[in-house]
């Protein structure tokens, strides 16, 4: 049995690597994230998520698994994907700077064609941010391939004042969720 990861994200691979996963394929869903930003947040990273494990489930083998996630930060009812630029980098983390946020992350795992779908929620409280932090920051590059504009497990970590959930949520793969996920599906990591 494979385990296929749906995505091209360094930290989901890290994540699946730490928990011991040996067989690991990942195979980065390549459509175009269409999202929904009319539907609620938990709705709309499911959705995400879905699309990319439904693009990548026919490469998979009888028996094999795959998972798919898709994160974004919500925050006064706007929705804070990846950033396009260093400018909207910096504009996200001053909306965020001295805030609490909503991460959502959306999992997608199937196998054998049965497939479940989840979502998990960590609220993350921000310090104050300067003008000078926020510039060095996204300076550094870190900002702009993360939903939010940070990263929790990185330099953004300066940022994080308190995290109310799964800090692996924030990270964009919710590992105690996936883990019962997994074992539905009659995977044990353990």
């Amino acid at each position: 049995m494979r385990v296929i990861l749906a995505s091209g994200s360094p930290r989901r691979r890290e994540l699946m690597e730490m928990l011991g996963v040996e067989d690991l394929l990942v195979v980065p869903a390549k459509g175009e994230e269409k999202a929904d930003l009319s539907l609620p947040p938990a709705e709309l990273v499911k959705t995400l998520a879905a699309a990319k494990a439904r693009e990548v489930a026919p490469q998979a083998a009888e028996g094999d698994v795959v998972i798919a996630a898709d994160t974004i930060v919500y925050f006064d009812s706007r929705v804070f994907g990846k950033p396009r630029s260093p400018a909207e980098a910096a504009e996200m983390l001053r909306t965020l700077s001295g805030q609490t946020h909503e991460v959502y992350t959306g999992v997608c795992v199937i196998r054998s064609g049965r497939e479940l779908l989840r979502a998990d929620r960590s609220a993350v409280r921000f310090r104050e941010i300067s003008a000078e932090e926020i510039a060095a920051y996204v300076a550094t590059g870190e900002p702009l391939d993360k939903a939010g504009a940070y990263g929790a497990q990185g330099k953004g970590a300066l940022f994080v004042e308190r995290i109310d959930g799964d800090f692996f949520n924030v990270m964009g793969l919710p590992l105690c969720v996936l883990g019962e996920m997994l074992k539905e599906q009659g995977v044990g990591l353990l």
